[in-house]
């Protein structure tokens, strides 16, 4: 796999990779060799369409040599016959060429999409939310698109003009190579335009697209957290920001159409060159005699023809520039960073046993949030993490998850770290269930099957028998093949408990050892709390346990507890021997209660 550090095309610290030029062209490649036939028709047309709009203007030229040698009304009359059907046959092989162009870039574009949908959701949890929502979302919908627009519309236009303009400028050498050197130098502005634009044009449309995806980054995060802005009082922050991000983003636009601005204006006032130069040379030579006016006419008409493909060429070069970065951000989740064991053999547990040595940890914007934490969780264990908000509860529950790796130490599962376990075996040892939780759009057995593909309806009403939720799926139309989805999107909605029904139904479908449990009902009403609270029970059966506690009564029904203060593991043993001790956690218990 090729990478494309941020250095190479100014990607910021923490985002998402953009692929470099090299990539880019490799990439195009491989979906050109993906369809090779279809794009050789789609060529193959255009190039026949192309030989056929050269007869008009030849022929066009050989009847001013008639009229002038006065051969009468018959030979004009077969000549423009000649034309009529060229041109028709032009428009047939023209309309076929684009209708096959068309085909070949709907079955790339769907490549595209796959290539990174799969891409996308095979990035660890930690590089997607270093590199933010914002910036994903915007790779997968904008840029995908733009992508898109260019393989069924500006790639296709592309090819037949290309062709086009190829084959009437080498008629014009045919007809006299003078008069196509004074064709080829009178384009000597355009040529110098076009370099100075591209120069500039990748840079400027990648800054456009960074700068898009920290509005729709900084948008999502307020909206997300609307009701902590109200609470905290962060609107004027949060309106800042925005309009900061706003600001970056119009300057990054004004830029792109400052280039445009210039490019296009110089490319237009530039096309009448080549057609004036030919005319002044080729009445020269006519008036010497060295050159029939039939030829004269038929390479004027050649050049006045060959601006019309270079116009739209021109324009599409333009469009490709844009589309061009935005396939450079598509294509650069391919370099994002993966998990450490790709590309050789994972690393197999031997045991379910959990060690954390010597355990420390900071994020890229902040200072140590671990500093040397060690400990042990024995297979069917239940332990409770506590301490005060900010001690590293949350952060020791990622690693102990696999979502990130420490900065210093080890975390092992069975003596595997688990950071570099793959996917489909840390799904079997260790399972974080947070707060949140989501329900795809799709049937509950999609939903379901998301955590073991190879499970059967069996497995799946077992599943969700066990969480409780098999009732009020049946009473749905359809069972596991009703579809869920937002309101008035063709699925049923489903509340918090049921969703939440859902994630732990998965749970057991996918059946870790282990459970790391961060207050997965923290934000439930009570009623729904208790439902989901009955449903957890269920899933914790026979499995490991760690609880990130942020009430306490989940600690006095844990075997141990370990107390968590500013990044350290200041204590660990069972709740009455913690209470008994008068420390931190019996300092915790009796503000819990209420006591002094």
């Amino acid at each position: 796999m090729t990478t494309t550090t941020a250095a190479d095309d100014g990607a910021p610290a923490g985002r998402l990779p953009v692929a470099g030029r090299a990539d880019v062209r490799r990439a195009a490649l491989r979906l050109v060799r993906a369809d090779r036939r279809a794009f050789a028709g789609a060529l193959a047309l255009n190039v026949l369409a192309a030989g056929a709009g050269l007869a008009g203007p030849w022929l066009l030229g050989r009847i001013v040599d008639e009229v002038r040698a006065g051969h009468g009304v018959a030979p004009v009359d077969r000549l423009a016959a000649a034309i009529l059907v060229c041109a028709a046959a032009q428009l047939l092989l023209a309309r076929w060429a684009r209708y096959a162009g068309h085909r070949f870039g709907e079955r790339t574009l769907a490549r595209v999409r796959e290539e990174f949908v799969g891409r996308a959701l095979a990035l660890p949890a930690s590089v997607v939310e270093r590199a933010g929502a914002g910036d994903l979302t915007t790779r997968g919908t904008a840029d995908v698109a733009a992508v898109g627009t260019t393989l069924r519309d500006a790639g296709p236009e592309l090819l037949v003009c290309t062709v086009q303009a190829l084959f009437t400028l080498g008629a014009v050498f045919v007809i006299d190579p003078l008069l196509g050197v004074v064709g080829v130098l009178a384009l000597t502005p355009i040529w110098f335009a076009l370099r100075w634009y591209l120069r500039r044009a990748r840079a400027g449309y990648l800054a456009q697209g960074a700068a898009e995806s920290e509005v729709a980054e900084i948008v999502a995060a307020t909206a997300s957290g609307a009701r902590t802005v109200e609470a905290f009082r962060l609107e004027r922050r949060r309106t800042a920001a925005n309009r900061d991000a706003l600001e970056i983003s119009r300057r990054t636009r004004f830029h792109t159409l400052y280039l445009r601005t210039v490019f296009f204006p110089v490319v237009e006032t530039s096309y009448s060159l080549p057609v004036a130069g030919v005319l002044l040379l080729g009445g020269a030579l006519h008036a010497r005699g060295a050159m029939s006016l039939g030829a004269v006419v038929a390479a004027t008409l050649y050049l006045r023809q060959f601006t019309e493909p270079l116009d739209q060429i021109l324009v599409r070069v333009e469009q490709l520039q844009s589309s061009g970065a935005s396939f450079a951000r598509v294509e650069g989740l391919a370099g994002a960073p993966r998990s450490e064991h790709e590309g050789g053999a994972a690393p197999v547990p031997v045991d379910d046993r959990i060690d954390v040595t010597g355990v420390r940890y900071a994020y890229e914007r902040g200072g140590e949030v671990l500093r040397g934490v060690d400990l042990t969780v024995r297979p069917g264990e239940r332990l409770a993490v506590v301490g005060p908000s900010g001690a590293g509860k949350t952060t020791l529950s990622r690693l102990l998850a696999g979502v990130d790796a420490p900065s210093a130490g080890s975390v092992t599962v069975g003596g595997a770290p688990v950071a570099e376990l793959a996917p489909e075996t840390l799904r079997r040892q260790v399972v974080l269930v947070t707060q949140e939780h989501h329900v795809f759009i799709g049937t509950v057995r999609d939903n379901l099957l998301i955590a073991e593909p190879a499970a059967d309806d069996a497995r799946l009403w077992a599943a969700l028998a066990t969480v409780g939720a098999a009732d009020w799926v049946r009473e749905l139309p359809g069972g596991l093949d009703a579809e869920l989805g937002r309101s008035g999107g063709g699925g049923r909605t489903t509340d918090g408990s049921q969703a939440q029904q859902l994630a732990l139904a998965r749970v057991v479908l996918a059946d870790p050892h282990t459970l790391i449990l961060d207050e997965a009902t923290a934000l439930l009403d009570p009623t729904t709390a208790r439902h989901t609270e009955r449903a957890l029970a269920a899933v914790l059966h026979g499995r490991t346990v760690i609880a990130i506690a942020h009430r306490l009564h989940t600690a006095h029904d844990a075997d141990r507890v370990a107390v968590m203060v500013d990044g350290r593991l200041t204590e660990l043993g069972t709740h009455e021997a913690l209470v008994a001790d008068g420390g931190a956690y019996a300092a915790l218990w009796r503000t819990w209660h209420g006591g002094s």
